[in-house]
């Protein structure tokens, strides 16, 4: 199979995931979130941080799609940027009833409900919190598997509020990396562009092969879920979204990974 064939199936979904966004822009439905499963109402009473937030009924809820700047823990300071997010979801949800949409898995080991949040009350307008945060440039976009509905709407709301340097990508904090270019000792989840310079087997569980990069000690770690990802080619201008560990980044979903075009 000669070059373009190979890549087919990656850029065939890529192409397919825009075609979704478009057509549910061009339905333009009053709720982004029809079909999912309706869950909890309560009204916010906390804001852990800009991803986190606890009910009046008690539950607490990790909004999914979305990674914010964590808040200070076991010792630790919160990462830098965390103040400006947890204000933005205070400001979006604070006080408000809100009610709960579910696409997948609804629980975490430590019993946070995973969901979309959307406002119910009339105190303010309705928002989809997910999405709002990400468009006032308060989070980015992470895609897990076992939560990943809906997730692919919310992809050009990022590149919106990336080139209208919304929120925190309005300074150096929130930036497009190359790959070669970041520090050997980071940790935390990145968004970085690289060129791949090849594929090998991983002896990771749950892994379903490393992708090396050009010019970068940096590894895509592309896990199960993600396995057509396997497919690329050498050569290929990429955008990942992950987790950094050791020189080694997460690819838990495709959406998690643009095939980005030739200059």
């Amino acid at each position: 199979m000669d070059e373009a064939g190979r890549r087919t199936p990656i850029r065939n979904f890529v192409i397919f995931a825009a075609a979704l966004i478009v057509a549910a822009c061009g339905r333009a439905p009053s709720d982004p979130l029809e079909g999912l499963a309706v869950g909890e109402r309560g009204r916010v009473v906390r804001v852990i941080d800009g991803d986190a937030l606890v009910l009046s009924t008690g539950q607490s809820v990790q909004l999914i799609g979305i990674e914010a700047p964590a808040g200070p823990s076991r010792g630790r300071d919160g990462e830098a940027g965390f103040e400006e997010s947890k204000r933005a979801l205070e400001d979006l949800a604070l006080g408000r009833e809100v009610e709960l949409r579910y696409g997948g898995l609804t629980r975490d080991r430590y019993d946070r409900a995973l969901a979309h949040v959307v406002t119910t009350d009339t105190l303010g307008p309705k928002y989809w919190l997910n999405a709002e945060m990400v468009k006032r440039g308060a989070a980015r976009v992470r895609v897990y598997p076992d939560t990943a509905v809906a997730n692919d709407l919310l992809l050009p709301l990022e590149v919106a509020a990336r080139e209208a340097k919304a929120g925190l990508w309005k300074g150096r904090l929130w930036t497009i990396t190359q790959a070669d270019a970041l520090p050997d000792t980071f940790q935390g989840f990145q968004v970085v562009e690289a060129v791949t310079g090849g594929m090998q087997g991983s002896d990771f569980r749950g892994v379903s092969c490393d992708v090396l990069l050009e010019r970068s000690l940096l590894v895509l770690e592309i896990e199960t879920a993600a396995a057509a990802l396997c497919q690329m080619d050498p050569d290929t201008r990429i955008r990942a979204r992950g987790y950094v560990r050791n020189l080694r980044m997460e690819i838990t979903h495709p959406l998690n990974l643009e095939i980005l075009e030739e200059p």
